[in-house]
């Protein structure tokens, strides 16, 4: 998930509710109090409404609305900053912005929404989706604004991850990717050159086993390639490993996982356990996590997502680090995840109306451009990251190019599947259980999760 700037993602470990039903644990949403009159909940962070443009004409019905996303200070700021230019050319829609902390998100959202009291526009990881509509918490984004052809036409194909029962339920202002980031004074100094990244699975390896360093006793002072499976790692397997192996995640209808129809789900599995196992580059929970090790120059490479940008700039200025499209094998991949913005299922009237307005601001280029700037996450729509000034940029640039060969899987349950991952790995560190047993059990469970869910469906 997960995520966000690594911080975020690790930051997320929550329990939906309905209760059991939206067990999200790991990743959870804002609440508050609804733009329905509901009372302000416990730890909610309300932001100050914007103030105020132009006064409206007699003739105008004033309208309130809340917006709920979860505490991240970037995110807030900006936010509040739209709100505010919203206000100026929407002088009769108020706008509260109302933050919880992370891990509460998903238990506000599934204790108040069904009771009308949530919000009217709220901000949510695209992996929580399928739970989120199958408890009935959002409808579908309004056709008149959002149709088929117009999400296909501007934005690009991850979009389809937000799609469920042939209709759009959310949509996204930014997107991320993973990349391959890399410590340019730790290549110099293992005789690497900065300007030639590893671009194969093979050069991954022989250059994560020059970057390692170990003390005496064998214990790391610098990984070659920070391994972290419940990090960003899960995904790399999924969303890039798995296609660049010659696999498939999951079917077209997004009922069955195809990662043992071939070699190629085992051979991308083993690979990632390989690095730790085999090779030994890099180690689970050194320095805590594997952002916090390459932001102290403790890790010489982590594969993350493009929304450690902002917090590298912020946490280690001085760092010396570039970045470089994933490593690939028989062909290229990445992954790419979003946060996007839906409409509970209780709005409606002119609190639609209200929340379509502003779901439209939220996607617009002026504001997928601030975007960028302050969050460090790339423009989900095509005609706005595909700009040259996006496209050139030394640290944008490599996560850009990559989108037109991104994946987006297909969360039935995201806590679950990520816990079912490490679990996996942990079997072989722990256990010493081969590879091949705990990838199959790895199949298996996940399977099962998916059976479940679509049997469900069905029933509806």
């Amino acid at each position: 998930m997960r995520k966000h700037s690594r911080q975020e993602v690790q930051k997320i470990t929550g329990k939906a509710a309905l209760l059991s039903a939206l067990s999200l644990s790991a990743l959870t949403v804002l609440s508050g109090c609804s733009g329905s009159g509901a009372a302000q909940a416990d730890n909610a962070k309300p932001v100050a409404e914007a103030p105020k443009g132009a006064q409206p004409t007699a003739s105008d019905e004033k309208i309130t609305i809340e917006y709920w996303q979860y505490e991240f200070p970037a995110k807030v700021e900006l936010v509040n900053k739209l709100i505010q230019d919203f206000q100026k050319t929407h002088p009769n829609i108020t706008i509260k912005h109302t933050n919880f902390p992370y891990d509460q998100y998903n238990e506000k959202v599934a204790t108040l929404v069904p009771a009308g009291k949530g919000p009217d526009v709220i901000n949510l990881y695209y992996g929580w989706l399928p739970k989120y509509v199958s408890s009935g918490y959002l409808q579908p984004l309004p056709e008149s604004e959002f149709s088929e052809a117009k999400v296909k036409a501007e934005f690009f194909p991850f979009v389809d991850a937000a799609k469920l029962n042939g209709k759009y339920y959310a949509i996204p202002t930014a997107v991320r990717t993973l990349g391959l980031f890399y410590n340019k004074d730790l290549f110099t100094k293992a005789g690497l050159d900065p300007s030639k990244p590893p671009a194969t699975w093979e050069e991954l390896i022989t250059y994560a086993k020059k970057l390692t360093e170990t003390d005496k006793n064998g214990q790391f002072v610098v990984e070659g390639l920070a391994w972290q499976p419940g990090a960003q790692l899960h995904h790399w397997f999924r969303d890039a490993l798995i296609y660049q192996a010659g696999g498939k995640d999951t079917s077209e209808d997004r009922r069955k996982l195809l990662w043992n129809d071939s070699p190629a789900g085992l051979e991308a599995f083993s690979y990632l356990v390989d690095l730790a196992v085999k090779h030994k580059v890099g180690i689970n929970g050194f320095y805590n996590d594997d952002i916090t090790a390459f932001k102290g120059g403790h890790a010489a490479m982590n594969v993350d997502g493009s929304f450690q940008l902002g917090s590298i700039k912020r946490d280690a200025p001085n760092l010396n680090y570039a970045i470089a499209p994933l490593p690939s094998y028989k062909s290229k991949a990445t992954q790419a995840s979003f946060w996007a913005n839906a409409i509970p299922k209780n709005v409606e009237g002119k609190k639609l109306e209200a929340a379509t307005e502003f779901l439209k601001f939220l996607t617009s280029k002026e504001v997928q451009e601030q975007w960028v700037e302050k969050i460090g996450e790339l423009p989900a729509k095509k005609e706005v990251a595909l700009q040259e000034k996006y496209t050139k940029d030394e640290k944008l640039g490599p996560f850009i190019e990559q989108l037109s060969v991104a994946n987006s899987h297909f969360f039935v349950d995201e806590k679950l599947e990520r816990d079912y991952f490490t679990q996996a790995v942990d079997q072989i560190l722990l256990n010493k259980t081969d590879y091949k047993t705990a990838f199959d059990e790895l199949v298996a469970k996940t399977q099962k999760l998916y059976d479940d869910y679509w049997a469900k469906q069905d029933k509806k």
